[in-house]
C-alpha cells in the first residue's frame, strides 16, 4: 500500500468563503442536489458502478455501490471559512482524507482547492491513479458552480 496525493487546479467560486464554508460543511446541503440527478451523471462513464441509497446528516454521508456495498464519508474537521476535511470511515476498498481549502479572494469571491490522499494498492493506483487526477478535477469544477445559498 502506498499514499497517493491528488490536487485539484484551483478554482474560482463566486460566492464569499463564509457562504462556501457554511454549505459544503454541511452534508445536508448536498443530498437534495445529489439526489437530482448529479450521481447519474457522475457515474454514467462508469457503467458498471452504480450508487444509490444516498442519505446524509451535516457531518456523514452514506451511499451504497453496486459490488462493493455500503459506503460512508465523514467530516472529521472543519476550521471555519477555510478547510474542511473529510475522510472515509468504511466499505470502500481503498482509504482516503480529502480536503476542500477556500482562500478569499474578496467579498464575493473564495478560491477552492481540493486534495485528495489515497491509500492503495499497486495495482488499483495503475488502474485508477489517471481517473482519480481527472475526477479530482471535475469534483472541482462541480463544486466551483453550485448554486450556494
Amino acid at each position: 500500500m502506498s499514499l497517493e496525493k491528488y490536487t485539484s487546479s484551483v478554482k474560482l467560486v463566486n460566492h464569499n468563503e463564509q457562504v462556501v464554508f457554511n454549505y459544503l460543511s454541511d452534508f445536508k446541503n448536498l443530498s437534495s442536489y445529489l439526489n437530482s440527478g448529479l450521481i447519474e451523471k457522475i457515474t454514467e462513464k462508469v457503467p458498471q458502478i452504480k450508487i444509490t441509497e444516498f442519505s446524509s446528516d451535516q457531518d456523514s454521508c452514506r451511499f451504497n455501490i453496486t459490488g462493493i456495498g455500503l459506503a460512508e464519508i465523514r467530516i472529521v474537521n472543519r476550521e471555519p471559512f477555510k478547510t474542511i476535511k473529510v475522510e472515509s470511515s468504511g466499505g470502500l476498498p481503498v482509504s482516503f482524507t480529502f480536503w476542500v481549502q477556500l482562500i478569499p479572494v474578496d467579498s464575493f469571491q473564495t478560491k477552492m482547492r481540493l486534495t485528495l490522499h489515497v491509500e492503495m494498492g499497486m495495482m488499483i493506483k495503475m488502474m485508477a491513479g489517471g481517473k482519480l487526477q481527472e475526477g479530482i478535477n471535475k469534483l472541482a469544477d462541480t463544486l466551483s458552480v453550485l448554486p450556494y445559498q
